[in-house]
């Protein structure tokens, strides 16, 4: 029952988040300080990472393709499929449960643990919308996240396979080309917005309904992350099925 009532609760929220909304002026200041806290914070990380698991994606690949019958270019075939479908959209999304996600759970949940919430709601603003709403919108930016995530990635299996020794540059490129599907860019993006949707309202969720003090912040984090990566692989799955079959 107590999950039943959490997704009711979680869908309200939702419906909620939209009425009543907040002046422009005010709400154009929080959408941009949450683009700045959640989409341009997370690019560092977001490169790092997808370079050098580009890398190792690339590095596997052509180890276990060592038979001189097949041809080179599969290695950078085999990676741009590796990254475009799945690295990117869905690896990238955990990863971001961890850093998006905690950091918007923690800074409502603070807020509420502090009563700030409380003084929001008693001057009639919508909480909901003035705090879950910019951070949906800031969201909405996300693909351009993993677009770079994809570049990198791509960028960085190809740095690897002509460093490593493991195929040339024309031949890589040749694979990346090869037998290329418009559509598999179009299916990353979609789950891409629809991860985007999940990071922005899971851990909103709950931040806003915590009970306790400082210590639940840090429990709320980690449910949070939980329960995002959790939605984001069961989404992934049935997004795959629909989508690519």
């Amino acid at each position: 029952m107590t999950y039943l009532h959490n997704i009711g609760s979680y869908f309200l929220m939702i419906i909620e988040m939209f009425r009543k909304p907040t002046k422009w002026s005010v709400m154009k200041q929080l959408i941009l300080k949450d683009i700045d806290d959640l989409i341009i914070g997370s690019l560092g990380i977001v490169a790092f990472i997808s370079f050098f698991v580009g890398g190792v994606v690339t590095i596997q690949t052509a180890l276990n393709i060592d038979n001189p019958l097949i041809p080179k270019s599969l290695v950078g075939y085999a990676t741009r499929q590796s990254i475009i479908l799945e690295f990117a959209p869905t690896f990238m999304s955990i990863i971001m449960a961890g850093k998006v996600g905690s950091f918007i759970t923690s800074s409502i949940g603070t807020m509420r643990v502090t009563e700030q919430i409380d003084a929001l709601e008693v001057m009639g603003i919508n909480a909901l919308n003035y705090l879950v709403f910019p951070k949906f919108i800031a969201l909405m930016l996300y693909p351009f996240v993993i677009s770079i995530a994809m570049f990198l990635g791509i960028l960085g299996g190809m740095a690897a396979c002509v460093y490593g020794g493991f195929s040339s540059l024309d031949d890589f490129i040749t694979g990346t080309q090869m037998d290329f599907e418009e559509f598999h860019v179009v299916y990353a993006f979609i789950k891409t917005l629809v991860f985007a949707f999940v990071l922005a309202t899971i851990p909103s969720f709950h931040g806003f309904y915590m009970k306790g003090g400082a210590l639940e912040v840090g429990k709320a984090s980690t449910t949070s992350f939980v329960w995002t990566s959790v939605v984001i692989i069961i989404l992934n799955y049935f997004l795959t099925q629909m989508l690519l079959s």
